[in-house]
């Protein structure tokens, strides 16, 4: 017979460190289960200043390792594994990874989300070749070279900034011609000197065969094209939800997100969900620890009722 844990947490990002946290703090026998390195996608970022309790600002590894520390501290074990397959089996859910089972009384989803992918026929091929998504692990790389950022958003602002303590130049291209990104961050990116915003444009075409060359922009408003000769690329247009593994388990909404209710319940009793691949996240990492305590303590109350 497997052990069974009261509580396996799928993903060791700040939803999921989180809802270790307090699941451990409730004394509940708890598993976390993560593909790759605890800490999520926060940990692609340069520095995190909007975290409350740091008002200077703190490293994300720092922040993440004090995150792990904490969970372990009540008593949460963490594993490194790929969940494969969950499947209800008994009174209990049964959870298949690559390196073995694991069997639980409630699961939480904190799978977080994957970058998008422009689409070009050239992106995948020359990723790694100086298309890149993100500028915190391969900027360095680029020292005084021209390269763009295409998006709008947060990430891609922060990106951008975070490029010129390297690059020599640094375009932006967005499909729109207003940013969506915090007020704080366009203001930073309209007076840098070594950024461009190449407005109403998209990328039509990556040109290159060992090494990225060029872009083919089109102008949205013209339908012109023109060619933007750089080095670098690096692609910040948002993230899926990583929801493949519950697709047939509980209810999406048309994005793919896992639907949730207040207490970040899901369609499917003893599975809770928390943080980016739910419906109820904003993408940003007070949310999604937020979202994470909240699941802890819904399945706390759900262990004590069955």
């Amino acid at each position: 017979m497997k052990e069974t844990y009261e509580v396996i947490i799928i993903g060791a990002g700040p939803a999921g460190l989180a809802a270790a946290i307090y699941a451990g703090r409730a004394r509940l026998k708890t598993l976390v289960i993560e593909k790759g390195i605890p800490g999520g996608q926060i940990l692609l970022t340069d520095w995190v200043e909007n975290y409350p309790g740091f008002p200077e600002g703190v490293a994300p590894l720092e922040l993440m390792g004090n995150f792990r520390k904490q969970a372990e501290r009540f008593g949460a074990g963490i594993i490194q594994d790929e969940a494969k397959e969950i499947q209800k089996q008994d009174e209990s859910w049964l959870i298949r990874g690559n390196a073995g089972e694991y069997r639980a009384k409630a699961v939480i989803i904190a799978t977080g989300s994957v970058y998008r992918k422009l689409g070009l026929e050239a992106e995948k091929r020359l990723t790694g070749r100086g298309v890149s998504y993100c500028a915190i692990c391969d900027g360095a790389f680029f020292k005084d070279r021209k390269v763009a950022v295409v998006g709008g958003g947060d990430h891609a602002l922060t990106e951008a900034l975070f490029l010129t303590k390297y690059c020599g130049k640094v375009w932006i291209i967005h499909r729109r011609d207003e940013f969506r990104a915090e007020k704080i961050l366009q203001e930073r990116v309209l007076v840098n000197p070594k950024i461009e915003i190449i407005w109403d444009s998209i990328v039509e075409e990556i040109k290159g065969e060992e090494r990225i060359e060029s872009l083919i922009l089109k102008d949205l408003k013209t339908q012109a094209q023109k060619e933007l000769k750089l080095e670098g690329l690096f692609i910040s247009i948002g993230m899926d939800p990583n929801s493949g593994l519950v697709r047939e388990l509980v209810e999406l909404d048309e994005a793919g997100k896992i639907k949730v209710g207040p207490r970040m319940t899901t369609s499917q009793e003893g599975i809770f969900a928390a943080g980016d691949v739910t419906n109820a996240c904003p993408q940003q990492m007070a949310a999604a620890v937020g979202a994470g305590v909240s699941a802890a303590l819904s399945v706390n109350d759900y262990l004590s009722s069955i």
